[in-house]
C-alpha cells in the first residue's frame, strides 16, 4: 500500500486545528502542565531538536489520552547575542554563513539581504521553526505563543529580576565570566560554537624569582612546592616580558593575553627566547637554594603561564623528563635528585619512579604517563601526609594542606591567581576565541548563596528526575555553582529596571517563563495590556498578594496560573543540566512558594550524525522540515524514538526511517480491511492473544510513564508482532476464517497505543476502521479483565514443545511419520509445585529441597528419583522470574488435555505427522524407547519415528 504521507499529515493537522484539539483552558479535570525548552530562532530546527520536542509531545499526547487536561505551550527565545553576531557577519558579507543559509537552509537571497537587521533573522526563523513544529504534529496550544522581546514578556522579566534583587539574590561586584573579546560580552552555552558552556580552572600562581624577574608558575597543587627541584620552560617559543601590577614577569604570550582580562594592570616590555631562559635559576617562596630552569618540549604555552614546576618524586611526567635528559648526558639534570615530600602507605620515597616502572613508561611522550599521574594523585590526595621537607606543614593531610599552603602563599604575597577556560578553546558564535574575564561592577545572580542552594536541593529531593541516574548531576551542579553574570550590555532582551545600561542575559530570562505561558493568552487576546502588568499586578497573579483595585483580568490570570501550576514535567537536553535546567529549579525555589515548585524534569541525550553531536555550529545538521518532506513526519518521529533510549545519544540512521515507513504502511493496510463486530474468544489462541494484548497495554503504559519510549514503541511495533505471527500460525492450522473480530480488537488497541508516537497515521488507521471521533482524543486503552496466567502458560507450553520438536527434526534430519508426546504424571506435577514454591522463596540448594520433600509422605517417592529434583530445580532457575510467577499463579495445568486438544492438531498440521499424546502413567502407552519416564512438568518427553 502506497502512502502519501504529506497528504495524510496535512489532512489531520487541519482537522486538529479546526477542532481546536490542543487549546487548553482550566476545567474540572486533573491537569498536566508539560513544557519543553523554547527554541532560539537563528536557524531552522534540525533532527537533533526534533528529538527533545518529539519526546515532550509524546508525553503530552499520552496524558491527554489518559484523561488529563494537558497544557503544552510554546514560545520563542529572541534574547541574546548570537543573532547579533550572525547579523554582523552577514552585513560584512561573510560567505561561510551566507552560503550555509542559502545552500543548507534554503533561505532565499532576497531574504538573506534583510538579515543585517537582527530581528529580521529571528522573525524569519521563528516562522520556519513554528511551521516545522506544526508539520511534526506537535500538540501545542498556539494561543499562548510569545517571544522574549514582546513588551508584556519584558514586563514579566522585570518582575522576575526585581523580585530576585529584593531578596538580595542579585548582587553587584567583580566576578569571573566567560568573555568574548570581540563582542565584549559575557558568553554562556547558547553564545558559543558547539553549544559549549565555558568552565573555569583556577590556578595558584607561585612566584619564583630570578635576579631581575618574577618567573610565575601556575599549579593546581601548591602543596608540592617543597619538592620542586627545577622549573621547565619550552625552549622553542618566545616568552613575553611584562609588568603586572608593578612586578616584572616572564610568561608565555598566551598567558600575557589572558592576564589582560583579569583586572590587572599590564604593560609589555620586550621578549625573551625560551632557550635563553633555560640555564637560568630561580628561588621559590619557601626559601632554599635556587633551582635550575631546564628546557622541555612538553611545556604548553597555552596552559597556565607557559612555565611548569618540576616535582620528580611525585609527578611521573617530571621524573621521566629528567630521566630522558640524564640519558642524553645533560649535566645539570644529572645532578638533580628527587625530593620526597608526601608519605603514603602505597609508595616509598619516590612514587613517580615506582609508577613509571609499573606502567612501563618509555619516555616523556608515553601516553601511559596520564594514567600513572592519575593513580599517584588520587592516592596521595586522599591518603597522603606531608613529610619533614614541608617544614611547618609536615604532618598535614594532603587534602587539607592544599588550602593551607595556598592561603600562606597568598598572605605572604608569594602567589597570585590565574583563571583560564578548562575546556579551551571555546569560540563565540562570532568566531572569536573566548577568555575568562573579571567583570567589575557587573550584576550577578548569587547562586553561591547557601540558603538558596539548600532550597534547590530540597526541591530536587521532592521531585522526579527521569532517568533517575541523572539526579546526581543536578546535585553536583548546585554544589559548585557560584556567582553568575545576569546582565550584559549588548543584544536583544529586557533592560534591568534599575540600571537601563544593562540587558538581562539569555540564561537569566529563560528560567521561569513557564509561568508566563499561563497568562500569555490574556496578553495575546488583549484582555490585558503590558502597561497594566505592574509589579503589584504580577505579585497578585503569581504569588496571590492582594492589592487595592485588583482587576477582573488579574483575577482571571491568577485563576489560570493557580490551576496550571506547578510545572508537571519539564523536558530538555542533558547539555542544559549545568545551566538552564538547574537555574530553572533554583529560580522557582527563590520566587514561588513550595507548592508551586516543579514536579518533574525529563532529560534526553543528544542526536548524533556520524558520531558527532548535531549542531548548527558544527555544520553536520539535517534540517527537520527537509527530513519531513522526504520521509514523512511520523516515520521521522518513530526513527528518532527508536534510535536510542532516553539518556543515550541517538545516532539516527535515516536508512532505517524508510523501513519504519513500510511498517506503518503495512499496519495501515491491515486496518483498512477490518471492521467492528462482536468478539467471541472461543479458541485457546484467541484467549491467549487477548491476554498478551492486556500485557502489552500494561507494559507500554508503565514504560511511557517512566519515559522509556524506545522500549514502549518497540513493544508496540515489533515485540507484539511475534505474538501476532504465532496467533496467525495457530489459526491457520485450524483453517479458521472467523478471526476478524479478534484482529479488529487487537488493531484498535494497537492504534491507540501508537497514537502518541505516530499521531497522523494513527488517526488515518482509526478512521479507516470506522471508529468515531479521533484517536488522539480517545481514551487510553485500559487492560480489560486481567491476565489469565493459565491461558498464558498453556500457549507458552504449546510454543515450547513445538520448538523442541523442530529442533529434534533439524538435528536428526528426518521426516517424521509419528510424533509421540509423554506428559508428566500427577506425582511429578504435585512435586513440581512444591519445588517451585521452595525455589521462589529462596531455597535452591538440592539437599535442602530434598529434605523438605522427603518430610512429606506424599513425596517420599522422590528418594528413588533425585535426578528429577535436580533437573526440575535447574528448569525453574532457567526460566525468567515472570514465568515462575505466572506458573505459581496458574496453579498447575492439565498438560495431557492441553497437548491432546491443542498441540496434537497443531503439530500434526505443522509437521505433517500423526501426533499421539500420553500421560506417563497411562496404562496403555506406546513407549518403545522408554521415553515416558523422562517427562517433567512443562518438559514433556518426545519420541519421533
Amino acid at each position: 500500500m502506497t502512502v502519501e504521507w504529506a497528504k495524510i499529515e496535512a489532512k489531520w493537522r487541519e482537522r486538529w486545528r479546526e477542532d481546536c484539539d490542543f487549546e487548553t483552558d482550566p476545567n474540572d479535570r486533573k491537569k498536566k502542565f508539560i513544557t519543553v525548552a523554547y527554541p532560539y530562532p537563528n536557524s531552522p530546527q534540525h533532527l537533533g531538536h526534533g528529538r527533545t520536542y518529539t519526546i515532550a509531545d509524546i508525553h503530552a499526547r499520552f496524558y491527554r489520552m489518559r484523561g488529563y487536561n494537558v497544557l503544552f505551550p510554546m514560545g520563542f527565545h529572541y534574547t541574546g547575542t548570537p543573532i547579533l553576531g550572525m547579523a554582523r557577519r552577514i552585513e560584512a558579507g561573510d560567505e561561510e554563513i551566507i552560503s550555509g543559509l542559502r545552500d543548507i537552509f534554503g533561505v532565499p537571497e532576497d531574504v538573506i539581504s534583510t538579515f543585517a537587521e537582527p530581528v529580521k533573522i529571528a522573525d524569519y526563523f521563528h516562522e520556519e521553526i513554528k511551521t516545522g513544529m506544526i508539520e511534526m504534529g506537535y500538540s501545542i496550544d498556539w494561543r499562548r505563543e510569545f517571544t522574549t522581546i514582546d513588551p508584556a514578556y519584558q514586563k514579566f522579566i522585570e518582575w522576575q529580576i526585581s523580585s530576585l534583587r529584593d531578596k538580595n539574590l542579585i548582587i553587584q561586584g567583580s566576578h569571573p565570566v566567560g568573555w568574548c573579546p570581540s563582542d565584549e560580552n559575557p558568553v554562556s552555552q547558547h553564545d558559543t560554537m558547539g553549544d559549549v558552556e565555558p568552565d573555569f580552572t583556577e590556578y595558584v600562581v607561585v612566584k619564583f624569582q630570578t635576579d631581575r624577574y618574577v618567573v610565575p608558575v601556575a599549579t593546581l597543587r601548591p602543596e608540592t612546592i617543597f619538592g620542586v627541584t627545577n622549573l621547565w620552560v619550552n625552549p622553542h617559543i618566545t616568552y613575553k616580558k611584562i609588568t603586572v601590577d608593578g612586578e616584572d614577569w616572564i610568561v608565555s604570550a598566551e598567558c600575557a593575553h589572558k592576564l589582560e582580562f583579569l583586572d590587572k594592570k599590564i604593560s609589555y616590555n620586550g621578549e625573551i627566547p625560551g632557550s635563553e631562559l633555560a640555564g637560568m635559576s630561580a628561588t621559590g617562596p619557601h626559601g632554599g637554594a635556587p633551582v635550575p630552569i631546564l628546557g622541555a618540549e612538553f611545556v604548553e604555552p597555552e596552559t597556565g603561564t607557559g612555565l611548569v614546576m618540576s616535582v620528580p618524586a611525585h609527578a611521573p611526567f617530571d621524573f621521566q623528563a629528567l630521566a630522558d635528559l640524564k640519558k642524553s648526558g645533560h649535566k645539570t639534570a644529572s645532578g638533580i635528585k628527587p625530593v620526597s615530600i608526601i608519605n603514603t602507605e602505597s609508595y616509598g620515597t619516590c612514587p613517580a619512579q615506582e609508577a613509571c616502572e609499573k606502567f612501563g613508561i618509555k619516555d616523556q611522550n608515553d601516553p601511559k604517563l596520564e594514567e600513572a599521574t592519575s593513580e599517584i594523585y588520587n592516592k596521595e590526595f586522599y591518603g597522603g601526609v606531608l613529610g619533614e621537607a614541608c617544614g611547618r606543614f609536615a604532618g598535614s593531610k594532603v587534602s587539607e594542606a592544599k588550602e593551607k599552603i595556598g592561603t600562606w602563599l597568598a598572605e605572604t604575597g608569594s602567589s597570585d591567581v590565574l583563571l583560564e577556560l578548562t575546556n579551551a578553546p571555546v569560540r563565540c558564535r562570532c568566531g572569536a576565541e573566548c577568555v575568562v574575564k573579571i567583570l567589575s561592577n557587573q550584576w550577578f545572580l548569587n547562586y553561591g548563596d547557601a540558603q538558596w542552594k539548600e532550597k534547590a536541593t530540597r526541591c530536587l529531593d521532592s521531585m522526579e528526575i527521569l532517568p533517575p541516574e541523572i539526579t546526581g548531576e543536578f546535585r553536583y551542579v548546585v554544589g559548585w555553582l557560584r556567582e553568575r553574570a545576569c546582565a550584559r550590555q549588548h543584544g536583544m532582551g529586557t533592560r534591568l529596571p534599575w540600571d537601563r545600561d544593562w540587558i538581562v542575559e539569555s540564561l537569566s530570562d529563560s528560567v521561569i517563563y513557564m509561568a508566563y505561558y499561563t497568562i500569555a493568552r490574556f496578553v495575546n487576546d488583549k484582555t490585558v495590556t503590558p502597561d497594566e502588568m505592574t509589579g503589584e499586578f504580577l505579585d497578585y497573579v503569581f504569588l496571590g498578594r492582594d492589592y487595592p483595585g485588583v482587576t477582573l483580568a488579574a483575577r482571571r490570570m491568577r485563576a489560570e496560573f493557580s490551576y496550571f501550576y506547578p510545572v508537571d514535567s519539564r523536558h530538555s537536553g542533558r547539555d542544559l543540566i549545568p545551566n538552564h535546567l538547574t537555574f530553572f529549579v533554583l529560580n522557582h525555589t527563590a520566587l514561588f512558594p513550595e507548592k508551586d515548585w516543579p514536579q518533574q524534569i525529563v532529560v534526553n541525550g543528544s542526536v548524533l550524525m556520524g558520531g558527532k553531536k548535531m549542531s548548527k555550529s558544527m555544520g553536520n545538521i539535517i534540517p527537520l522540515r527537509g527530513a519531513i518532506a522526504k520521509y514523512g513526519a511520523d516515520p521521522i518521529r518513530l526513527g528518532i524514538i527508536l534510535s536510542a533510549e532516553l539518556l543515550q545519544d541517538a545516532d539516527i540512521d535515516l536508512g532505517s526511517v524508510s523501513g519504519i515507513a513500510r511498517k506503518l504502511e503495512a499496519m495501515l493496510e491491515s486496518c483498512s480491511k477490518l471492521r467492528a463486530s462482536a468478539t467471541d474468544a472461543q479458541h485457546a489462541e484467541d484467549r491467549w492473544i487477548l491476554a498478551r494484548l492486556y500485557r502489552l497495554t500494561e507494559s507500554v503504559t508503565a514504560s511511557i510513564e517512566k519515559m522509556r519510549l524506545r522500549e514502549a514503541l518497540h513493544e508496540i511495533l515489533f515485540a507484539f508482532e511475534s505474538d501476532m505471527q504465532w496467533y496467525h500460525r495457530r489459526a491457520r492450522a485450524k483453517k479458521r476464517d472467523d478471526c476478524d473480530p479478534i484482529l479488529y480488537s487487537i488493531c484498535r488497541i494497537r492504534v491507540l497505543l501508537l497514537s502518541p508516537f505516530a499521531p497522523h497515521v494513527a488517526e488515518e488507521m482509526w478512521e479507516m476502521m470506522q471508529n468515531s471521533g479521533t484517536a488522539s482524543k480517545s481514551e487510553w486503552p485500559a487492560p480489560q479483565g486481567g491476565t489469565d496466567a493459565g491461558v498464558i502458560q498453556s500457549e507458552d507450553m504449546i510454543k515450547k514443545v513445538t520448538e523442541d520438536i523442530s529442533n529434534i527434526l533439524r538435528i536428526a534430519k528426518i521426516k517424521p511419520e509419528t510424533i509421540t508426546i509423554y506428559t508428566a504424571g500427577e506425582q511429578k506435577t504435585s512435586a513440581y509445585g512444591r519445588i517451585l514454591g521452595l525455589v521462589m522463596s529462596g531455597n535452591t540448594d538440592m539437599g535442602a529441597v530434598m529434605r523438605k520433600l522427603l518430610a512429606d509422605p506424599d513425596s517420599a517417592w522422590i528418594k528413588k528419583n533425585p535426578d528429577f529434583v535436580q533437573k526440575t530445580i535447574k528448569d525453574i532457575l532457567s526460566d525468567p522470574v515472570e514465568t515462575r510467577e505466572a506458573r505459581a499463579a496458574a496453579g498447575g495445568l492439565d498438560e495431557t488435555a492441553l497437548m491432546r486438544d491443542e498441540l496434537a492438531p497443531f503439530a500434526g498440521s505443522e509437521f505433517g505427522a500423526k501426533v499421539t499424546i500420553y500421560s506417563e502413567t497411562d496404562s496403555q502407552v506406546h513407549d518403545p524407547r522408554n521415553k515416558a519416564r523422562l517427562a517433567r512438568p512443562f518438559k514433556p518427553a518426545i519420541l519421533i519415528e
